[in-house]
This record gives C-alpha cells, sequence and structure tokens, in this order.
C-alpha cells in the first residue's frame, strides 16, 4: 500500500525542483501542500476500495515529494551560508516531531472518536492542517538566491 507513494513522492523530486527553479520554493511548497491537502480530501470519500487507498495515498505522496524538496532551498535562502546544516538538521528535527504528533493525534482520533466514520475525520484534520500549512507558506517572505 505505501509503496506507490514512496515512488511517487521519489518521481515528484526532479519536477519539485524544476517549478522551484522556475516559480520559486515558496510557490513549490503551497503547491505540495495543496496537493496534499487534495489527497486527503479525496480520502475522504475513497475509502471502499484498495486501489481507492493507493490513489490516495499516491496522492499524498506527490504533495509531500513537493514540499519536501521545497524545504531546503526555502531554509538555504533565509540563512547564512554558515548556518545551513544547522537548519537543514532543524528541518529533519521538525518533519519527524510532526510525523509523531500527526500519528498519535489520529491514534487518539481513533481510539476515543466514536462516530462511524472516524477515519474520514482523520483525512479531514489531514487536509485542514495541510490547508493551514499552505496558508503559513503564503506568509514566507520571497527571498533572493544567495550567492555562493
Amino acid at each position: 500500500m505505501l509503496v506507490p507513494s514512496g515512488l511517487v513522492m521519489m518521481a515528484m523530486a526532479p519536477v519539485s525542483a524544476r517549478i522551484s527553479n522556475t516559480r520559486g520554493p515558496r510557490a513549490t511548497l503551497m503547491l505540495g501542500a495543496v496537493v496534499v491537502a487534495s489527497g486527503y480530501g479525496a480520502g475522504i470519500f475513497l475509502m471502499s476500495a484498495v486501489w481507492q487507498l493507493v490513489v490516495v495515498s499516491a496522492m499524498i505522496g506527490a504533495g509531500t515529494g513537493l514540499a519536501y524538496g521545497a524545504m531546503p532551498a526555502l531554509i538555504m535562502a533565509a540563512v547564512p551560508a554558515s548556518d545551513t546544516a544547522a537548519a537543514n538538521s532543524l528541518n529533519t528535527l521538525m518533519r519527524a516531531i510532526g510525523t509523531s504528533i500527526s500519528s498519535a493525534v489520529a491514534g487518539v482520533v481513533l481510539t476515543r472518536v466514536t462516530i462511524p466514520f472516524s477515519f474520514r475525520l482523520i483525512m479531514g484534520l489531514g487536509a485542514a492542517t495541510a490547508l493551514l500549512a499552505c496558508a503559513v507558506a503564503a506568509c514566507i517572505p520571497r527571498l533572493s538566491r544567495r550567492t555562493p
């Protein structure tokens, strides 16, 4: 079930680089967040067959691949060259923390919420969070490229 998501994420890396090169990493991050939100939004309705879950997972993987490719470029443009390693390490740490927190929230929803559509609620929460991420990304100032 997760292999298609990983493959799509990997395939999106060069697409992310191309979009970042033409439109900037902020636009790429925003597009990635919208694609993730679309995937989670589709997951609200597409849960009745395995192929539907694969499609939803691939959509989320596509958005994640776009967004993950844009983050290091945004970070490197925002910090002095001497701080890029530390800043990118912090990005990796924050991604791990975010993944852990979202898994914990999903677990709480599944164990505590007694509505029959709790998986759909989790998908809705994912979509809303991705749209919030897009709004936050829209607030990132446009940064000029740093020369080496």
